[in-house]
């Protein structure tokens, strides 16, 4: 009720703001008289798509930044949360709209696609080795249930577009950066096209010491991306892509008390059991596009290679001591196919188009677990092939009804199959089995485009999510094979928005309600190793407000602010005879409120200036909530839980050209005003080990120099 109030008195705000000529509201992340976009799975223009869409540009992604983490770009947007752990073994901790803020490793509970390509594993998990923010050129951001459109683990969907080639035959970038903690990284990207062909080739290398102990990493990343035409209406791409990460150590969580004292510090026993991560993956695609008269298709078909040497601080089930910890193992293949084809019904361009297709993956992992002393293996004690095959038809209808009204509407049938092999039988046991997991997803969608001012829509969507391998892997007994009580996530969200431009203003405006049944959640630790169950009910509720105005034709400025309302409304833990009711508890790892406002001064004399202010309220780290930080900032020195102040980043960019030359140097500093503060939290952590700090005021310097032929 309180959500649905807030949310009329801000919709009625927005409309009387259209009558001022001096205020207005923004949400897209450029404004621009017109954005098409294909996160939908088709494109269509943004005022046509009844859910919230949002674009980031490459200027957002890459001017003055270090390309380092999603969340230098991404945090700017309402519904998406993103914070950095300062970690390369564990990725950033990205949620949208609540969907993925359980994860403690890698991402969860959104889809995430590179040049078309799924970077997201048919159990749910998905993984950035592959991506290069350096080489992005835009992303699409859809926030909200989505697994009509793509399956499993679709809270939401990311969408990277990598950079095309110059529109010259040669082109040339090398661009170098260095700053706090050995922080290094260098690249370069080449460019080039002939006749029917295109071709663009990155690389980078990158360096960081950290600013914690045992928290160095260095890895390298290679992105090769083919075009070609053949004749007028088909197209073909080829995407390959490989990284290597020898080594990204991992630092752990810390306890309040040892937060406090040292926040650079280390947990003792990822030390002694030396906790690290030593990872290689490629991934090969290719895509056959052609366009007909009425109709289009498309064909992706992708491979993917990954092996992966991960000590970890997590004590095996016997044979414990202070620098006893477990080494897994993974040799990962996966494979998969990808088949749309659009179809417009009529011959008029406001015709209903038709979208029919079908993907397919399949994943196969053989995975070993070891007991480790000082990180290096000793006794095995699991082995064991896991495999994992999805394939998912779907339908979508969208119809322009109108000049000033659209609709659309699908559905989609996801059957996700998880397979166990036992090879350690040495124990006696058989652990070996198979799960199937099937959902049905839908969404239907009305939009109102009264005018560019005024772009109102309404839909109703629906998602699942499936355990992940490792989900189910762990186990309370520490046995091999699957969790048979641990069942998939159903989520059901109702949306209502509006958003529009009024001259140099641009604004969005979302509420939603979300009822997920059957929630996936971290509910104990057992040794540092985390379990899984279904808690009953949550309700993710809330609201996204974003503002975007360009006063002049070198200033801009924006805000996004989010509320979210996410609640455990029927959680029950059993232990025994005793049951903890945990009903109307936060859900931990999203702050309630989360404020970013930035500047965006340019060009002046060829300089840039890029101001961010993020602020951010309580958050908890655990489901009783009896652990949090109270935002981002301090009152005091020495306290923890102080009202959040905000973090402030500021960079300075130069952009010069000399015929076919280009040069940019570039000068950063983050968090300047040196708050102490928590970037990110473990959600759950054994023994209160839940914070996850972040440095103090950094810099670093850079310069791009590139070079294109005419």
């Amino acid at each position: 009720m309180r959500a649905g109030i807030c949310f009329a008195l801000m919709c009625c705000a927005t409309r009387l703001a259209a009558q001022q000529p001096d205020s207005a509201l923004a949400d897209s992340a450029k404004s621009l008289p017109e954005i098409t976009v294909t996160v939908t799975r088709t494109s269509e223009p943004l005022s046509k798509i009844p859910a919230a869409v949002s674009v980031v540009p490459k200027e957002a992604v890459r001017r003055g930044q270090a390309t380092l983490g999603l969340d230098e770009s991404l945090s700017n947007l309402p519904g998406v949360y993103v914070t950095n752990r300062y970690n390369f073994s564990l990725d950033q901790r990205l949620s949208i709209r609540g969907f993925g803020s359980r994860s403690n490793f890698g991402l969860r509970g959104v889809v995430v696609l590179l040049d078309g390509i799924p970077q997201t594993l048919p159990d749910g998990q998905s993984q950035l080795s592959n991506l290069d923010l350096g080489d992005i050129g835009r992303v699409e951001v859809l926030r909200g249930s989505s697994s009509s459109l793509y399956g499993n683990a679709s809270g939401g969907v990311l969408s990277f577009t990598t950079e095309p080639p110059g529109l010259g035959p040669f082109s040339e970038t090398v661009r170098g950066e260095g700053g706090s903690f050995g922080m290094m990284k260098v690249s370069s990207r080449t460019g080039g096209r002939s006749g029917s062909a295109s071709g663009t080739l990155s690389v980078s290398h990158t360096e960081y010491d950290g600013f914690r102990q045992h928290s160095s990493s260095h890895f390298t990343q290679l992105n090769l991306g083919a075009d070609y035409i053949f004749g007028s209406s088909t197209t073909g791409t080829l995407r390959f892509g490989y990284s290597d990460a020898p080594q990204a150590e991992n630092p752990g969580a810390l306890t309040q008390t040892e937060y406090l004292a040292n926040p650079d510090s280390a947990a003792a026993g990822n030390l002694l059991r030396d906790a690290d991560k030593d990872v290689s993956q490629g991934q090969l695609g290719f895509s056959l596009k052609h366009y007909g008269k009425r109709s289009e298709w498309t064909a992706t078909v992708f491979g993917l290679l990954r092996d992966l040497a991960n000590p970890l601080a997590t004590p095996p089930p016997s044979g414990p001591g202070p620098n006893v910890g477990t080494f897994v193992n993974i040799d990962r293949q996966a494979l998969g196919a990808r088949f749309s084809t659009i179809r417009n019904l009529g011959a008029d361009e406001n015709s209903a188009r038709l979208t029919l297709g079908v993907d397919a993956q399949y994943l196969r992992d053989d995975r070993t677990n070891s007991r480790a002393v000082g990180g290096v293996p000793d006794t095995l004690i699991l082995d064991q092939r896991e495999k994992v095959g999805e394939i998912g038809p779907f339908a979508q209808l969208h119809w322009n009804f109108s000049p000033t009204w659209s609709g659309s509407a699908g559905v989609r049938y996801d059957a996700v199959s998880f397979d166990v092999e036992d090879h350690h039988l040495s124990d006696g046991v058989d652990n070996s089995g198979s799960r199937t997991m099937g959902a049905w997803s839908g969404n239907a969608g009305l939009t109102f485009a009264a005018s560019p001012e005024f772009v109102t829509y309404l839909n109703v969507a629906t998602s699942f999510e499936t355990p992940t391998t490792t989900e189910l892997v762990n186990q309370p007994n520490s046995t091999g094979g699957f969790n048979t009580d641990l069942d998939p996530q159903r989520a059901v969200t109702l949306e209502l928005g509006e958003r529009g431009r009024i001259g140099a203003f641009n604004y969005s405006i979302a509420g939603f309600l979300g009822r997920i049944s059957d929630a996936i959640v971290q509910y104990s630790e057992v040794s540092g190793r985390g379990y899984f169950t279904n808690a009953g009910k949550v309700h993710n509720d809330g609201i996204e407000l974003g503002i975007d105005v360009a006063p002049t034709a070198t200033l801009r400025l924006f805000g996004s602010y989010t509320w979210s309302h996410y609640r455990f409304a029927d959680y029950k833990i059993v232990n025994g005879t005793a049951v903890d009711t945990l009903d109307g508890k936060t859900l931990p790892g999203v702050p309630e409120a989360f404020i970013r406002l930035g500047v965006r001064a340019g060009p002046y004399k060829g300089f840039y200036l890029d101001l961010d202010h993020s602020m951010a309220s309580s958050i908890f780290a655990d489901d009783h909530n009896t652990l949090y930080v109270n935002g981002w900032g301090k009152a005091g020195p020495n306290v923890v839980d102080g009202v959040g102040l905000g973090v402030t980043n500021l960079r300075v960019t130069w952009e010069g050209r000399a015929g076919a030359w280009a040069l940019s140097p570039f000068a950063a500093v983050n968090n300047l005003w040196d708050r102490q503060y928590v970037g990110s939290l473990t959600i759950n952590g054994a023994l209160g080990r839940v914070f996850e700090p972040a440095p103090g005021r950094n810099a670093y310097l850079g310069m791009e120099i590139g070079w294109a032929r005419d």
